[in-house]
Formats: C-alpha cells, sequence, structure tokens
C-alpha cells in the first residue's frame, strides 16, 4: 500500500507476516535517516521534521508492532520485547535495502535502536538520540569513547561530539526547526564515504 502527501509518503510492508506501516520522505538515493519512535507514540511524531529534512535526506519511520498503524497481535502470539522489536526493526532494515543509515532514537527508539547499531555497527553513520534511555549492560567495544566521554569530558570531547538541546519528549512539537537546523550542522560534519 502507499498513499502520498505533499512530500511525505505513507506506505506498508509484510514483515515477519505482520504488515508494518512506515513513513517515508526525501529522495531515494539520498543518506538514509532512520527515526525510530518512543512510547506510546508512533511514526506520526517525526510528521513534522521529516518535511524539513526532506530536501537533503531520505527519511524513513516505521511504527513498531502494535503503535501507530502497525500490525497488533495480542501479547500472546508476539512477543512485545525491546529485542523482538529491534528484530522486525532490522527485518524491516533489510526489506528496504537500507544499507548505512544515521539512527534518530526517542524513548523506547533507544533500546531498539542501540540493539540495531550493535548488531550491524558497520551501517551507522551516526546516531541522534533524544529522551532515550540506554543502559550500560550489553554495550560492547564500541562504546568505550563514549565511555571515556562520560569519564573526561574535555579530552574526550573532539572524539565524540554532542549537542544537546532540552526538550524531553515533546521537542519536535516545539522546535521541529531548531531539531532539523542541528541535524543538518552535525550530518554535515561527517566524513563523505
Amino acid at each position: 500500500m502507499t498513499s502520498t502527501r505533499a512530500d511525505m509518503r505513507y506506505r506498508s510492508i509484510e514483515i515477519d507476516g505482520l504488515d508494518i506501516f512506515y513513513r517515508e520522505a526525501g529522495p531515494r538515493d539520498a543518506p538514509v535517516i532512520l527515526l525510530l519512535h518512543g512510547f506510546p507514540s508512533s511514526s506520526r511524531m517525526y510528521e513534522t521534521l521529516m518535511p524539513l529534512l526532506a530536501r537533503d535526506y531520505r527519511l524513513v519511520a516505521p511504527d513498531y508492532p502494535g503503535f501507530g498503524h502497525s500490525s497488533a497481535p495480542q501479547p500472546d502470539a508476539f512477543e512485545y520485547t525491546f529485542d523482538h522489536l529491534a528484530d522486525v526493526t532490522l527485518h524491516f532494515i533489510d526489506a528496504l535495502g537500507l544499507q548505512r543509515y544515521t539512527l534518530v532514537m526517542q524513548d523506547y527508539g533507544g533500546p531498539v535502536g542501540f540493539r540495531v547499531a550493535l548488531s550491524r555497527p558497520e551501517r551507522v553513520e551516526a546516531l541522534v538520540v533524544q529522551n532515550a534511555v540506554a543502559h550500560e549492560a550489553g554495550l560492547g567495544p564500541l562504546w568505550e569513547t563514549r565511555k571515556a566521554f562520560w569519564n573526561d569530558r574535555t579530552t574526550h570531547e573532539a572524539a565524540l561530539r554532542a549537542h544537546l538541546l532540552e526538550g524531553g519528549h515533546f521537542v519536535l512539537d516545539e522546535a521541529a526547526d531548531q531539531v532539523a537546523e542541528l541535524m543538518r550542522q552535525f550530518l554535515a560534519t561527517r566524513p563523505a564515504r
């Protein structure tokens, strides 16, 4: 299923026997930004941000199973864990043929997105984290730079640039244009591949 409103495309794809809904915007050959939503939201939370970045990026925002317009199987038929949501997300990424991407993770998007990143670190261009939880358990060697930064910001800040924007769950409703500009600036600092 595909429908379009302005530059936004609304689609569904079958993943693991489930109908997974997603929003997409921007050129298909542009660098990919994969937007992972939080709880109790859906990909709808990115509706204001996507048009602001769609000129330069391909934005893809899926609804997890049980959220938004995706299938919502009963809990006895689907294990609603972060591990399982990450598996479905990885299969979604494969089905769309996404080879490299920036992960934007909000709330539940953190536990899902970090699992995706740890599963395929070579595909991750950058991480944009908004109000997401990350637990140290399970973080492997790829996180050594971040751990060093946490212990000594001054020495390790150049290796791990970050911009913190106060806004919590509602930052996209209140400051989408500022978030888009900060993402644009951050992604422009990434080396070309």
